[in-house]
């Protein structure tokens, strides 16, 4: 499975509609995926799929407007394509890389996180990219397995890193415990070692505890994560036994990861008084770049100085994402990366 910092030919979207959660809020939310969007295009291609086709029509006008404004025609693939929700992330396809350096794209199966919310049209969707060409020759191969993106983390030399939360969810795969899991991703992806995260959670998260919502491999010596110092707050015991975790961890020669701590947002809460999750973690590596999600916080400028200093060959571009945790994700969970070669347009 590639790492997120190697060469990549597209970033996917799924963009929201009005038949989704984000009904109510769209006039706010669609700013932050165009937002997105725009940022994307810069460095690479940008793959959209839209369930209204009028909608979808009219993106495609507006972002190969800036396309070709920034002389970077011919970067906006379009696709009409029916969908649940936004979260790309999750129910786009994982890249894998074969013996012979071809890339592959796997379709795992989505159930919205065990089952949480309806699933059918976002577990269809990758057919749909599929069958209009939106990955060009690369295979779509089925893979009977629930697995979301989110949950995993690559350092593109063979070691995954998970949280047990997530991928022992019985809601997921109920007839495989951890031994069975781990087997079935070296296997599927490759992969010779897998460090399992047995700590650390986020309030309102809808994943059970996706890994990139708490840490992120930056480099494949380097993990950076969410730290929590405030001995109040209701994360302080799980974050601080997550970082015991990642203090045990070792590279595959045995030397310990460089270990880089992000800062912690203040706390949000929607109208309802329920903490969103907000995180750092959730930012995307695209081509030149670092998107960097901020929350209208005091400490979004204290993230985005740490990402430059972990990203020094990258542009740092924040993106305001405090509309997307209102539906308990971020910047990361609605993108979804393609490597370099796929997406030929």
């Amino acid at each position: 499975m590639p790492a997120e910092w190697e060469p990549q030919s597209a970033v996917m979207l799924t963009w929201p509609h009005p038949g989704t959660d984000w009904s109510a809020v769209l006039d706010e939310v669609e700013p932050v995926f165009l937002e997105i969007a725009r940022a994307v295009l810069r460095f690479e291609n940008l793959i959209i799929s839209c369930e209204h086709v009028f909608r979808l029509q009219a993106l495609e006008r507006e972002l190969n407007q800036f396309a070709v404004a920034h002389g970077l025609p011919g970067r906006v693939i379009g696709v009409p394509a029916p969908a649940n929700d936004t979260w790309a992330r999750d129910h786009g396809p994982i890249a894998l890389r074969n013996g012979e350096g071809k890339t592959e794209l796997l379709d795992f199966s989505f159930n919205a996180w065990g089952g949480k919310f309806p699933w059918e049209k976002d577990n269809a969707l990758n057919r749909h990219l599929a069958s209009f060409g939106s990955f060009g020759k690369t295979p779509l191969v089925p893979v009977d397995f629930v697995l979301e993106g989110g949950s995993l983390e690559s350092d593109g030399a063979g070691t995954l890193m998970t949280t047990s939360e997530c991928l022992l969810t019985p809601s997921r795969n109920p007839d495989m415990d951890r031994s069975a899991i781990e087997a079935m991703l070296k296997e599927t992806l490759g992969a010779q070692r897998v460090l399992w995260l047995n700590h650390g959670y986020l309030a309102g998260d809808d994943t059970d505890s996706h890994i990139d919502t708490l840490a992120r491999f930056c480099a494949a010596d380097h993990i950076c994560y969410v730290g929590c110092p405030d001995v109040s707050d209701e994360h302080y015991s799980a974050i601080a036994a997550m970082e015991e975790d990642l203090a045990q961890f070792r590279q595959a020669d045995g030397t310990p990861y460089r270990l880089t701590t992000l800062p912690w947002p203040d706390a949000i809460h929607d109208e309802d008084g329920e903490r969103l999750p907000a995180t750092y973690a959730n930012f995307l590596i695209i081509n030149g770049a670092v998107l960097v999600p901020v929350y209208d916080v005091p400490q979004d400028n204290q993230a985005l100085d740490i990402l430059r200093r972990v990203f020094p060959d990258r542009e740092i571009i924040a993106i305001n994402c405090r509309p997307l945790i209102h539906q308990h994700g971020s910047l990361h969970c609605v993108t979804m990366q393609i490597p370099e070669g796929v997406v030929n347009p």
